[in-house]
Formats: structure tokens, sequence, C-alpha cells
């Protein structure tokens, strides 16, 4: 669809794709919960988080740790209302195209950042430019590639011939441009990810010290990072966005074991959980009442191959990795191990994001252990006849790693094993610096409610997330046609018949979509999850003592 009104009508078809994962409110479902107690605005809560695995910088948070943090202390020119799923203006006042392809940006005045210096349309140019150039190394600087000048400042090899791309105009304090290289339908909703924050000008002059100690314009600024210990935000009373804080701020403390977590909440020293650990999911509605959290959330647990060793490279392992897939029985182990709290996955986008195709997996996501021998046989085996799968042991993975494990082993006869790293910033720099053997956890949260997120984001050739070092010419064929539709329905479509392409080549076994379980302490109230799985840290209300 084409025409002024188009960018509106892409807000209104994504949002009611995420509206199926909206949290609905009171009860043990999800939701927030006010005791109606006395609230003191200045109070600080206490979060269970992990050590960041990269600085905090807009374009190197790919993961959880450091993204959850980089989210609270900027803001981009959109976000995502989280009642509703709404896209929303915050930092832009409009964002105009009538071809989904050249973009007019026009930004509220009155936005400042931490430091007292103004958020101008120079601040986002001058972010995204020096985030998509390749000298600065940016994990997520392949989210500007659909701007034209992008090659130029981030060739696939060799130095940029250009410091700033071409498709990037300033045209005073509140307006720029942005020139797409072909038509992206959806474009408008990515530019809600945290590559897309602005930075202020003292950011280039210090890198570096900037990501130890970000100064960003967000609902809370920096106070202090005490590595492998907590990272500490303070609210900014000079927040212009519609969401300022209810609280005085938030300390992200890190636990290196969810058990650990889970016991100081129960004991009122942590606020509020980010996962219920594996151990403690049978009991924790029970412990904690109208303060348990049970929700759908838009994300997906997968274990994805290593394809960047020779050993599972070969044409014929594509057999061997859809057999081991139909070796895993998912509905066991989400029954047993995870109590319920896990759906199996038969895709590999999540149910609720637009563009899911239930099924879209195919026979591969069965259950069928003699199937599961054949293929494996066809495909000239395992190599070593063992895998090992790399998680990070603070995240509450052992049990059903094990699992897994067990239902390899006991289907196929194939050795498994779990490979358990200390914390998650161990074991995603393993994966980043392709230093796995076999397989890996690979879970995944959207970053916006569409199926080309879980799709173009995470197996398109060279994409910042592939972890599996995915590449097929047919899949990345399929993904562009999909971006340059001019609406987001044949956007979609397209992207299912990509997604067809992975059942094939299983480059990453789907295994479950995840619930947000968690739950809050009596120390606060009016807590509340969106479908990202994140609780709405600014709406958190610490009770007076």
């Amino acid at each position: 669809m084409r025409g002024g009104s188009q960018a509106k009508w892409v807000v209104a078809a994504v949002a009611v794709a995420l509206a199926a994962t909206a949290c609905s409110s009171g009860g043990s479902t999800g939701g927030s919960s006010s005791d109606g107690a006395a609230v003191n605005a200045q109070g600080v809560f206490s979060y269970q988080s992990g050590e960041p695995q990269r600085p905090l910088q807009p374009a190197n948070a790919m993961e959880n740790q450091g993204g959850r943090i980089v989210k609270q202390l900027f803001q981009g020119l959109v976000d995502y209302d989280p009642a509703t799923g709404a896209l929303r203006n915050q930092v832009a006042d409009k964002i105009d195209t009538t071809d989904a392809k050249n973009y007019t940006v026009t930004l509220k005045s009155g936005w400042t950042f931490h430091d007292g210096t103004p958020v101008t349309a120079k601040s986002f140019v001058d972010s995204w430019n020096w985030s998509a150039n390749t000298k600065n190394n940016q994990i997520n600087s392949d989210w500007f590639s659909d701007i034209v000048g992008y090659e130029a400042v981030h060739p696939e090899k060799g130095d940029p011939t250009a410091d700033t791309m071409s498709g990037l105009k300033v045209v005073d304090d509140t307006h720029f441009t942005i020139e797409l290289t072909s038509p992206v339908s959806y474009f408008t909703y990515k530019l809600g990810y945290s590559a897309f924050y602005p930075l202020p000008t003292g950011f280039f002059s210090d890198p570096a010290g900037y990501g130890q100690k970000p100064v960003g314009n967000g609902p809370y600024k920096f106070v202090s990072w005490e590595h492998n210990k907590a990272i500490t935000l303070a609210a900014f009373d000079k927040y212009a966005g519609t969401n300022k804080a209810k609280n005085g701020g938030i300390v992200f403390r890190n636990y290196t074991a969810g058990e650990a977590a889970y016991k100081d909440l129960m004991s009122d020293t942590l606020d509020v959980l980010d996962q219920v650990d594996s151990t403690d999911l049978p009991k924790y509605k029970d412990d904690l009442g109208k303060r348990a959290v049970d929700q759908p959330q838009g994300a997906i647990q997968n274990i994805s191959f290593a394809l960047y060793n020779a050993d599972w490279s070969a044409p014929e392992k594509a057999k061997v990795r859809q057999g081991l897939s139909m070796a895993i029985d998912r509905d066991t182990i989400t029954k047993t191990v995870l109590n319920g709290t896990r759906q199996p996955a038969d895709a590999f986008v999540a149910p609720g994001v637009m563009g899911f195709k239930a099924g879209s997996c195919g026979d591969a996501c069965k259950y069928d252990p003699a199937k599961a021998k054949q293929l494996i046989a066809e495909g000239n085996g395992v190599p070593g006849n063992k895998i090992t799968i790399l998680y990070n042991s603070d995240g509450g993975h052992k049990e059903w790693v094990d699992a897994v494990c067990n239902s390899i082993r006991q289907a196929t006869g194939v050795e498994c094993l779990g490979d358990p790293k200390p914390d998650f910033k161990t074991s995603r720099d393993l994966v980043t610096k392709r230093q796995v053997s076999s397989m890996m956890r690979t879970g995944w949260v959207q970053d916006y409610p569409l199926n080309a997120n879980f799709l173009r984001d995470v197996y398109g050739t060279g994409a910042a997330a592939n972890d599996a070092g995915y590449s097929s010419p047919e899949f990345d064929k399929l993904s562009k046609e999909a971006d340059a539709a001019t609406t987001v329905e044949k956007t979609t479509e397209l992207y299912q018949q990509a997604e067809a392409v992975l059942a094939k080549d299983m480059p990453a076994i789907p295994l479950w979509y995840y619930k947000t379980s968690s739950g809050w302490s009596n120390n606060v109230q009016n807590v509340k999850f969106d479908s990202f799985g994140n609780p709405v840290y600014t709406d958190v209300e610490v009770k007076k003592k």
C-alpha cells in the first residue's frame, strides 16, 4: 500500500499483532498488582541481571544484560507502548513517507541529554554514521544496511571509503531525511530498536569512556558500574518523554545463579526477578501469589549449530541436524522439567508476532526417534558421534539442557553433553568469537513484533545475531524480496517462504516459546511486564517504609 498514510498503516497493522501478546491485568497470569500503599517517589528498586558483554553503547548491546540498561539510559525516535504494543512517537514529532523508501523525520523540541546538551537531528545522524562504520566495531552495525551509503562506511572487505552514509541528511536542528536503497515497509517500526538511539557530542571524542559511563537521553541517567556486581541508574528529572519514572532509580544486580536470585526475592532483598529458575518453577506461583507473573512473551529458545566448523558445514549434514531436532521430546520436557511454563516450538518465529505460521518447522520439530536415527545415518552421522551444548550457568538452563541431551542420547545413541560456562558474558564471548565446537544455546527475544526480526536478523548472511554462521543464497534472496515489498502483509508472506528454507537447512533447532515467569517483592507495587519480557521499569512504584 502506497501513499501518505502508509507509515501510520504499518504501525497499526503491526500493533494488532503485538496486542495478541500484550499482558492482561491482575492475578498470577501477569499484569500488575497495586497494594494501594504509600509510594516513595525517590525510592530505588533492584532487578536481577548480569554483567553486560560489551560497553554500554547503543549499537553495541545486542544481548539482554547490556540491552536492558541501554534502553533505560536512552530514548529513540519511537518506542512501543508496553500495554498495547502500538508504536508511539518519543523524540520524533512525526516520521513521513510516501514510498517507504524516503523518510522525513521531524523532532520534538525540548529534549536534552543527561549532560544538558540538546538532542538534535545531528545527534541521530552522527550516531548512526558512527555506529555503522566498520572501524568502530559495533555489533549491531548491520541494522543500518538499508540506508543508502552503508557499503561505503561498512564495506565487506577493506577500510571505509567514507565516514558518513549519503542517505542521511541533516536539514536543521529538528529535521533530517533518510533514503533507503529500496522500500522497507516496516522501517518505521525498526526505528524503535536501540541501535537507532542518538548520541551526545561528547561521545565522539571518547567512545570508550562513554561506553563505561554513558550519557543518554532516556528516563534514567547513569550513576555507577561496579563490574561483575551491579549497575546503578537514577531517574532523570528533566526527561521529556511520555514514560517518566515513578521511582528514583534502579540497581541492576548481578547474579550467577537463578536460585540465589529467587531466594533474595523471597526474603525481599531483591525486588524484581528476571526469570524464575527451573528449580523454583513448580512452586513460585504458590510462593508469590498475586506477585507471580505467567504470561506470553515474544521470544523463542533455540539451540544453534556451529556451521562455521567444517564437520557441520557439509550439505548432507542438514539431514543430521533435522534428525537431532526430531530426537528431542519437546512435549515431555516442557511439561516436566519446565513445569508447563514453555510451549513446544513448531516454527522459527514466536506466536503473536505478525507473520507467525504455526507448523512451519514441519516434521523436523516433531518427536520421532526412528526417523531421527534414519536421517542421522543418511547424513553420514554426527561428527565423532558426540555433541555438546554451550550454555550459561547463571541463566537456569542446566536442567533443560540435560533433558535435551538425555532425549537425544536415548533416541539416537549420539553422546550429548551440556557445556556450561559460569556466566552469560563468558558464554557469549565464545559464541561471538566463533569458538563453539558443535552447538550453543541461542534464545531470541523480539526487537520488534514482525517475523522479519526472527528470520533476517538471526539467519541472514552476516547478520549480527547469526551465531550459527549460516549462509543461504536462497534465504537471502527471499529476505531481500520481502524487505522490498510495499505492504507489511506482503513482507510477512514472503518471509514465510524464507522460513521454509530454514526448515530444510536446519541451522538451528527451535525448542520452545518463552513465557515470562517472574515476580516481585513486597517492597514494590505496580509491576507490569511487556511482551518483550521486560518489566515496565518506569512504572514500578517503591513503597514507603
